[in-house]
């Protein structure tokens, strides 16, 4: 059993927004394991949101960048210490020149990145080269580049490069990479992605670990109603359906359309078009997550 300490307690709070009291009495229910803490308290309806503490508070850039013929992308994060830097066009095109970088050379990591070049430089000469210009800290904090080989990436960037968005595509007909109706969808898809932050594509994609948890919450919050089993059961059930319709991005509801699940879009454009489509994958870059 871990102790549970004073800053044990803060850092459950911070995660979850519940009261201190509360925290402690979850940890030592929970022995001291702060992830089953979490458990403890979003089963009695009390965690604000079970979100992780340490949030990044840095200002900067999120970049997106995709090949012309839409199989190859990019994100990536570059961080500075204002809020005054990251809208200067200076540090926009320096972040996404680090971008490019990314793109053209696929590093496998942040260190293979530093070494690589771009414009004849290396990023790690930019970057140094950057902060003597510009006069602040700046940092590229995490990148992810993304390929498809049947299928099309589509990007979206919103709040001006707070918040950066890829979606993998997957078709049959290559022309419909260049078809409007399919641009218009990624582009939607894109957006969907930004504004309701799914966890997933579809409930598939979900492990079973991380659904049994869901439904071992919802099976102790609904054993508190005092209902007969069989009820319980169908509470959790009901529960768990909810919790798909908020966090698989095909069963959400379309933020054009609310009436409409995305799947039942997506259908529809890859009827018309007369071909299957299908979301490979998405990620979601928000400025300081990282």
């Amino acid at each position: 059993m871990a102790e549970v300490t004073a800053s044990l307690v803060k850092e459950l709070r911070e995660m979850t927004g519940a009261g201190m009291m509360e925290c402690k009495k979850a940890l030592t229910e929970a022995e001291g394991e702060i992830e089953k803490a979490v458990d403890v308290l979003r089963t009695r309806g009390l965690a604000a949101a079970a979100k992780k503490a340490g949030r990044a508070t840095n200002e900067g850039l999120v970049v997106a960048l995709v090949s012309e013929d839409g199989k190859n992308a990019a994100l990536t994060e570059v961080n500075c210490e204002t809020d005054f830097v990251s809208r200067n066009d200076v540090f926009g095109q320096f972040a996404t020149k680090i971008g490019t970088a990314v793109l053209n050379n696929d590093p496998a990591d942040l260190d293979a990145l530093k070494a690589s070049s771009v414009e004849g430089e290396t990023v790690e000469a930019l970057v140094t080269e950057a902060i003597h210009t510009i006069g602040e800290n700046i940092q590229v904090s995490r990148f992810i580049r993304r390929s498809v080989e049947n299928g099309a990436i589509s990007s979206y960037i919103h709040g001006g490069g707070r918040l950066g968005i890829l979606v993998r595509f997957g078709f049959g007909n290559e022309a419909t990479a260049t078809n409007d109706a399919f641009k218009q969808l990624a582009k939607d898809i894109a957006m969907q992605v930004a504004a309701s932050n799914p966890a997933a594509v579809s409930r598939d994609s979900f492990t079973p670990e991380a659904i049994e948890r869901e439904k071992a919450i919802y099976l102790a919050q609904a054993a508190e109603s005092g209902k007969p089993a069989e009820i319980q059961e169908k509470m959790a059930t009901g529960r768990l359906e909810k919790f798909y319709k908020e966090n698989a991005l095909v069963e959400q509801a379309f933020i054009k359309d609310p009436d409409k699940t995305v799947r039942v879009v997506i259908e529809a454009t890859a009827k018309s078009i007369g071909d299957s489509i299908e979301v490979l994958g998405f990620d979601r870059f928000e400025l300081g997550q990282g």
